[in-house]
């Protein structure tokens, strides 16, 4: 008697903690295919420097490590460079809305003199090429979610003259 009541006990326990993990799972949202890992790869905020040339590369969080997406865009940019050799460039530095304002200005100059450091490597002369941060402080998305954080890591080549 003691054992069934124990074992009708238990069965009710597990019941009861399986209906009450079934309501409290939540589902996976899937944000779109526009970011893989927590790195940007969409286009709708993405402009043009010259015809086929994004104007625009995307950072992991907290990383200044180029992507392989953002080394093809900053060949193209150095090809581009390259024949427009009177064209000088800002390269701005820019991060999503956490961190602090020190933090997101150092992490914004060092995703931008990444990409200087590799147009230099493909034969664009540093005295072309000047760096800003903006750190948090010019998003491009003014939301606060995972989509709208990727979009704000990023650095831009902007046209100087």
């Amino acid at each position: 008697m003691i054992l069934s009541k124990f074992y009708r006990n238990t069965f009710l326990v597990l019941l009861l903690s399986l209906v009450l993990s079934a309501c409290a799972t939540q589902k996976a949202v899937k944000i779109d295919s526009k970011i893989q890992g927590d790195v940007y790869t969409g286009t709708d905020s993405v402009k043009y420097l010259a015809d086929g040339v994004k104007d625009r590369i995307f950072f992991a969080t907290n990383e200044s490590v180029l992507t392989t997406a953002s080394r093809d865009t900053l060949r193209k940019q150095a090809a581009w460079l390259r024949k427009n050799s009177d064209i000088t460039v800002v390269l701005e530095g820019h991060c999503d809305e956490r961190g602090t304002r020190e933090y997101n200005l150092a992490l914004g100059e060092r995703r931008a003199n990444a990409a200087k450091d590799y147009l230099m490597t493909y034969g664009i002369a540093s005295d072309r090429i000047s760096v800003i941060s903006y750190g948090k402080e010019r998003p491009v998305d003014s939301g606060s979610s995972p989509l709208a954080w990727s979009k704000n890591r990023r650095s831009v080549t902007v046209k100087a003259n």
